[in-house]
Formats: structure tokens, sequence, C-alpha cells
């Protein structure tokens, strides 16, 4: 059995973690860092770029980058907040009610899943790179205030990533593990988390290996990206008053200050005060204009005082939930990257009465905590038990569009509830059991998870059916509802799994393309790298031409030294016209490449064999550091050449082929 990793896929940026020799260790990416920007965009060849590099070129391409996607996963576009849909790219309606994403460079809508599956790819091709194994399986982080939809959304995202989701985790809940992982006494510990996109705050019971969920609240529509709009907002309405332009109606320039908020925010966790400057930010028929302004951290709480006090309610709602007061809680924990703001942690500070864990990376502790949270399931980590709630209560409409609750919020899960219904009309056959999840006791207000019929009923008075509804939730939070008519033992069973905006042939098309793509990106990353040897190969048979020529003088004569430069420019000439064809010129490509390794190989073989006649005027250390240089050149398609190299060779020149690497050495 493979490994199992653990993703942190988040608003702003995503990380993968692996339990190795019983610690979890985080996985650093292609570019060396062990968090990837969770952005995807694509390029004017039709190059989809994953991860910082996407992120780079967001200001010159804004319409065809995506960032903040998982604001959007498993949402129906009615009930995205008008502000998150203020991005430089486009977000619309399709004609289910569901949300896409306009990709105008491919000509393509894309649902939320695929972009997210787009940034798993890459966080499992570097998970695959890092451990030298296929990684087919993970634990996926979500903020624990999603509802079935965006549950299953992910899950969604997973599979046409080509992955199987093992188990969906509650972020804060994989915080604690992170944390508590080697704690055995027992403690209470708060998790405040404030990522990119979402909040939530959960308190958790830790005792030897036990890890029980007391409650869980929050906010599924604030986070970081919140904290940088109101910078963009006082940016943009302070250069409108100057300037009677709205950058926000432009994408780059909105792309651009949206880039600078962040950056600003950042700054002003340790500094008092930063600069913005944007120039060039747009121009009108005067000419160029230019933002230049300062903005001050206490400026900016001020900014920021309705995002803080909408943080403090959930605070106050999960105590009273768990029943504790602040003085009760041990430890407490931030999470995400926001929590770095000063106000949000003072407030934190204020409310809990002490100072925040230092001994975890909030940009890191949950991807360690899905990892160790994975090596569970996997059965390579023992003596460890996860009790964690649901969010979000269930419940079905009844008479009149109420909402009757079976399973509370923060009721442990596994968990089965039945309760008994009856008929609302005189002589009616069927019931409809619709269900429903949220706190609102009008069913209308709450997200809706399916409908089914239960039919056969005997035609009796109102009240007088007696119809059991049993909900079963389990730990991956799929929810099975049965509906049973006691008097004639007619049954309906069916499995919600979280009414997932996507149909299933949707995700199979979805993954079908996925799998096209994945084949595509491989093949230009071979034809990259095949572009990148025949320019390395042109590079240093350049060098060791000119080395040659002034140590070795006249044995180097003139014909042979045409000779080589011949094959030289051929190998350049290839090299330019595989560049602008893309595809196809690979013939000549090889062939220039296997001409002028045999050419240059060859040369060094007869350059040896004169020196060896004349072996006292021949520097045999210089020679054979030469022969390492040129010989790592050699064709790997001709094992012919290779035994000439090994026949012709000194029994101390070191050339050795390392087939694992696939590169000379």
């Amino acid at each position: 059995m493979g490994k199992v990793v653990g993703i942190d896929l988040g608003t702003t940026n995503s990380v993968v973690a692996v339990m190795e020799g019983g610690k979890p260790v985080t996985i650093a990416n292609a570019e060396g860092s062990r968090t990837t920007p969770s952005v995807v965009s694509f390029t004017k060849d039709g190059e989809r770029l994953v991860g910082q590099m996407a992120r780079r070129q967001a200001v010159l391409n804004p319409d065809n980058t995506f960032y903040s996607v998982k604001r959007f996963i498993g949402r129906k576009y009615s009930e995205i907040p008008a502000d998150a849909k203020r991005v430089p790219y486009t977000i619309r309606r399709d004609e289910n009610g569901n949300t896409k994403l306009k990709c105008p460079r491919l000509d393509k809508d894309y649902a939320p899943e695929e972009i997210s599956a787009m940034v798993l790819r890459k966080l499992i091709d570097e998970a695959t790179r890092y451990l030298g194994e296929p990684v087919t399986e993970a634990v996926i982080t979500v903020p624990a205030y999603f509802n079935d939809s965006q549950r299953q959304a992910t899950r969604d995202a997973g599979k046409i990533a080509g992955i199987e989701v093992k188990r969906i985790l509650n972020e804060p809940t994989a915080a604690s593990l992170a944390y508590g992982l080697d704690k055995k006494q027992n403690q209470k510990i708060l998790v405040f988390d404030l990522g990119g996109g979402t909040f939530d705050v959960s308190v958790l019971e830790v005792n030897n290996g036990l890890f029980e969920v007391r409650a869980t609240a929050g906010d599924p529509h604030l986070g970081g990206d919140d904290f940088d709009r109101v910078i963009v907002n006082w940016l943009a309405e302070q250069f409108a008053q100057t300037e009677q332009v709205d950058l926000r109606k432009e994408r780059q320039s909105l792309q651009r200050l949206i880039e600078a908020a962040e950056k600003a925010k950042v700054e002003l966790s340790t500094v008092a005060a930063t600069e913005l400057n944007l120039p060039f930010i747009t121009a009108t028929a005067d000419g160029p204009l230019h933002l230049e302004t300062t903005l001050r951290r206490s400026h900016f709480e001020r900014l920021s005082s309705d995002l803080l006090e909408r943080l403090r309610l959930p605070l106050e709602q999960v105590l009273q939930d768990a029943n504790l007061t602040p003085r009760q809680i041990d430890e407490v924990v931030l999470v995400g990257g926001a929590t770095r703001i000063p106000a949000v942690r003072q407030l934190v500070v204020d409310f809990i009465g002490k100072e925040p864990n230092q001994s975890v990376n909030p940009d890191e502790v949950v991807a360690i905590g899905a990892a160790v949270q994975a090596a569970i399931l996997s059965g390579e980590l023992k003596d460890v038990l996860l009790l964690d709630v649901t969010p979000l209560s269930l419940g079905v409409e009844t008479n009149g569009g109420i909402t009757k609750k079976l399973i509370p919020r923060n009721t442990t899960i596994p968990v089965r509830k039945t309760d008994l219904f009856t008929t609302a009309e005189d002589n009616q056959t069927s019931v409809e059991v619709h269900v429903v999840q949220g706190e609102r006791d009008l069913a209308e207000h709450n997200k809706s998870l399916g409908r089914f019929k239960l039919s056969g009923l005997e035609p009796l008075p109102r009240g007088t059916a007696q119809v059991d509804v049993t909900f079963d939730l389990n730990s991956d939070g799929i929810l099975s509802v049965t509906a049973v008519d006691r008097r004639t033992g007619v049954e309906r069973r069916v499995t919600i799994r979280g009414a997932s905006t996507l149909e299933e042939q949707e995700v199979a098309q979805m993954l079908a393309e996925a799998e096209k793509y994945a084949d595509r990106d491989r093949a230009r990353k071979e034809r990259i790298e095949k572009l990148n040897r025949a320019e390395s190969l042109v590079t240093t048979c350049e060098r060791q031409l000119k080395e040659m020529a002034l140590n070795f003088g006249y044995r180097l004569t003139y014909e042979r030294r045409k000779e080589i430069e011949s094959y030289i420019k051929n190998l350049k000439e290839a090299i330019a016209q595989a560049e602008q064809a893309e595809t196809g010129g690979d013939a000549r490509l090889d062939r220039g490449q296997t001409q002028l390794q045999e050419a240059i190989y060859n040369l060094s073989r007869e350059l040896y064999a004169e020196g060896e006649e004349d072996e006292e005027d021949l520097d045999s250390d210089l020679f054979d550091g030469l022969l390492d240089r040129i010989g790592g050149f050699a064709s790997r398609n001709s094992s012919k050449n290779r035994e000439k190299a090994e026949s012709s060779r000194r029994p101390n020149t070191r050339i050795t082929y390392d087939d694992d690497d696939d590169e000379w050495m």
C-alpha cells in the first residue's frame, strides 16, 4: 500500500505533508517552498500554470488567472456574496444556477472543482516526486463550517485530480491533531483558524491519544481576503476622489490593487505604517496616472473594525456550545496566515486571557494534522482516536416550511437519530422527505440537500399514519436517510452524498479532460527537457572546443575543428526550428544531437590516442578532466559508442552513467 498524504487545500496557499519515521513532514514544491499558491493560470499559448508561476503573471493576464476559488467551490451562484464576486476574472451562472469561471484564453468555462483539482494535482505530483512512488490517496482538509455540498465538491475535486479522498477532515481538528499529538495530559484547546476565505473556531479536548471536538463555530464568508478587500476599497475610493477614476472597473488595475493590498496587510503585521506606490496604475486622455499613499496600522484596524467584530461572535458561540469559560481553555492555537494580523491576535488574547501557543506554524499545521490523520487511516499510527462533530444541524422540512432538527450541530459523529412523523392531510398516500442543513427555523433559509418520496401509504385521516425517519451520519460526513411506514412496513432509503453541484457524468468528463491535460503537460515537459539538453550540449561543446584548441594545440587540426563547428551550427538551427514549431522537428533535433555527440566523442578518443604516443608532452590530469566533461555527452542511444568509451578510457577516468537519474554524472 502506498503512502497516504495529507493536503491542506487553502484559499490562498495549499500545503501537502506526509508521515515519515513517525513524524509528519511538509513537502517542498519544485520552487523550493513548502506552501504552494492556490492559483491557476492559462497563458497565451494555452499552457496551464499552477502555483507561484501562475501568481507571477496575474497582473498581465488577470482574466485568465484564477485564485481564491475555494470561496466558490460547492456553491450555487446565488449563494456567493456580492463582494466575493469582485475579482479580475469573470464569474457567471450556468443554466442550472451553478458557478462557473470563464477562461477567455481557451474560450471555456471551468467549475471551481476543476480549478481546485489542478492545484491538488500539483501537490500530488510534488509528493510523488518527493516519495519516489505514485501517490493515489489523500486526506483533504476543509473549513469546519463547510456544508455537505462544499465537502462533496472537495471530494469531486480530488476525484478529478485522480486521487481517492480517504477522509474529509475539518481544519481546526487537523490543527489540534498536529499540536496535541505528543500531549499526554488532559488539555482543552481552542483552535482559531482564520484562512484566506473562511473562519472557524473549535474547542477540543485532548487526553492521552483521544481527540474529542467539543464544539465548533465560524463564518464561511470571512477570511484574509476580506481584510485585503477593505484596503482595496479604501485605495480605490481615495483614488476616485482625486482622479475621478474607479480602478475596480479595470481588470489589470484591480489585480494590482489586490496584490498591493495583500502586501500592505503583511507589512503592517510588523511595521506601524507602509507605503503603497503603484506607478502607471491607469491612464486617461491626459496621460498616465499614479497611486501613491501611506497606510498606517491604526487606520487599517479602523477600516477592519466590522470584520474584527465578526470574529468575536463565533468565539463567544463556541465557548457557549462547549459549556466552557475562557479560563478553562488551556491552550490557544492560531491557524492560517491571517492570524498574523496584530489586531486579530490581540482580539484572541483579550477574549481568552492568554497568549497563543507559538510551537506550530500557522501555514503548515493543518497539512501536518491531515498527514497525522492519513497515518491513522493507513494503520501507520496507532493509539490515536479522533471524535469529530457535525458543524451544522441536519433536519427535515415539516408542514408550513418549518425545519425539524434531527441531528443538532456539534453532535459527535458517527451518529444515528430517529424521529416520528405523520401525514398533514386526509387520505395522503405518500409523503415527501425534504432534507435540509442549517440553523434557521424556516427550511427555505437552510441548505437543501435532497428530496425523496415515500409512497404506498394507506389512505387514512391526517395525523394517523406513523412514519419513522432515521438520519445516519458516518465519520466521513455522508448522510443516509431512511423513511419507514410503521403500519405497512414500506421503506425508502437514500444516501445523500453532499448535494454536489456536479453530476456524475460531469465529474467523469472532467476527469478525462484532466488526464488528457496531464498527458499534454508531460509531453510539453519532455520536449522542454529535450531542448534544454540540446542547448546544454551546444554550450558545453563550444566551451570544450576552445579548451581543446588552447591545451592541445597542433593536435586539433583545422579540418576537425570546422567539422565540429558545423555540427554545432546545425544543432542550433534544429533547436530554433523546434522552438518555433512547438511540435514536430524532433527528428532533426535528435539527429543533430547524435551527430554532435559522436563527433565530439570521436575527437576526444583520437586526441587521447595521439596523446599516448607522446605522453611526456600530455598533462594527464588535465586530459582526464576533459574526457570527464566530454564523455558526459556521449550518445545514450548508441551502445557501440559507450563500448568505445570504456575501451579507450584510462582506469581513473570518472565517467559513470546513472540509469536511475537518466543522466551522465
